[in-house]
């Protein structure tokens, strides 16, 4: 994962909550690990909670044989010879926005699926696919509060809207005009927020 800041804060504790367990992020220093000096509180919850292996190189490094790159970051950070260094069948989500970190056509050429921050390339990943629904939902629970089981409800619920058969490289996550992602996710937002408003 590139970028520590507040977006890649926020999507790595929604991976965590989500179960995943071998994440190493980077910033503009290389990879955030427990023996770098100076980390401020922020970057040394990171490092408590990610790079098990203690991974101290940059950003390329931590690419070579990786499944998943996640940037929240830079533009142009990254070319295809990162990218070709990837596990066989990889997926890059390279969310920095106008430019994405690496050029989403090169991508292409060696990740299984490439999703990015804009709507002129396939799998658009836009937080207006979640904010409708979120606040909806909310709403309709009227709940105060929003945890990270409400957000991982409502990111299962937008994943649901692209069903089995028609999901595909190109087709990982609905368009923002999907007329079913909205109530999607307000009733997975809600109904997580009810549970918890009941206990």
């Amino acid at each position: 994962m590139a970028g520590a800041g507040a977006a890649g804060t926020a999507v790595l504790k929604l991976l965590l909550g989500a179960g995943a367990t071998h994440i190493t992020v980077c910033d503009d220093q290389g990879a955030v690990h427990l023996g770098r000096p100076g980390l401020n509180p922020s970057l040394r919850w990171i490092a408590e909670n990610t790079n098990r292996d203690g991974y101290t190189g940059d950003l390329a490094g931590a690419l070579r044989g990786a499944d998943v790159f996640i940037g929240l970051s830079a533009p142009g950070i990254l070319g295809a010879q990162d990218i070709a260094t990837m596990a066989g069948h990889g997926i890059v989500f390279a969310l920095a926005n106008p430019e994405p970190e690496v050029d989403p056509d090169v991508a292409s050429d060696y990740a299984a699926v490439v999703a990015t921050g804009r709507s002129d390339y396939p799998n658009q990943i836009n937080n207006v696919l979640a904010f409708p629904g979120v606040f909806r939902g909310l709403l309709d629970a009227q709940s105060r509060h929003i945890n990270e089981t409400m957000l991982i409800a409502a990111a299962q619920a937008l994943a649901d809207v692209v069903s089995p058969d028609e999901i595909g490289p190109h087709y990982i996550i609905p368009s923002v005009f999907h007329p079913d992602v909205t109530s999607s996710v307000a009733a997975a937002v809600r109904d997580a927020a009810t549970a918890e408003l009941d206990r």
